[in-house]
C-alpha cells in the first residue's frame, strides 16, 4: 500500500502544480525571464521539465511517507499539517536561497515557493489517507 501511496500523492502533487502554474503562468513566466512566442507560450517548450517534475514529484513523496512512517503520522490533518511545514520550512527556504544568488526576483520565489509550500500540504493530506 506505501506504494501506491507514494504514486497517488506524487500525481497529487503533480496535479496541483500544473493547476498552479498554469493560474500563475503569466507572472510565472515574466519573473522567471522566460521568452515567449507570439501566441504567449514559452518558445523553448520541450517536455524534459514535465518529465523531471514527475520523478521529483515521486521522490518528494516516497521519502515524505518515509519521514512520515518513522514519525507515525498516519492521519490526513497531521499529514497535510506537515506536508505544510515540510514545504514552507524546508524547500521554500532552499528556494529562496537559490533565486537570492541567482539574482531573481522575489516574485519568483514567493510562486516557486508557494508551490513547494502547498504542493507538500497536498501530498501530506494524500499520504496520511494512506
Amino acid at each position: 500500500m506505501g506504494f501506491l501511496a507514494v504514486i497517488l500523492a506524487a500525481f497529487a502533487g503533480f496535479a496541483f502544480g500544473a493547476v498552479w502554474y498554469m493560474t500563475l503562468a503569466k507572472p510565472w513566466m515574466e519573473a522567471a525571464g522566460i521568452k515567449t512566442g507570439p501566441d504567449g507560450k514559452p518558445e523553448n517548450d520541450s517536455m524534459t521539465p514535465y518529465i523531471m517534475a514527475a520523478v521529483a514529484m515521486l521522490l518528494v513523496a516516497g521519502m515524505m511517507r518515509h519521514v512520515f512512517a518513522a514519525s507515525g503520522i498516519v492521519a490526513p490533518l497531521s499529514g497535510l499539517v506537515t506536508g505544510l511545514g515540510i514545504g514552507l520550512f524546508f524547500i521554500s527556504p532552499w528556494i529562496m536561497i537559490n533565486n537570492g544568488y541567482g539574482g531573481r526576483p522575489f516574485k519568483l520565489t514567493l510562486i516557486d515557493g508557494g508551490y513547494a509550500t502547498f504542493g507538500c500540504a497536498v501530498m501530506g493530506l494524500v499520504l496520511g489517507l494512506f
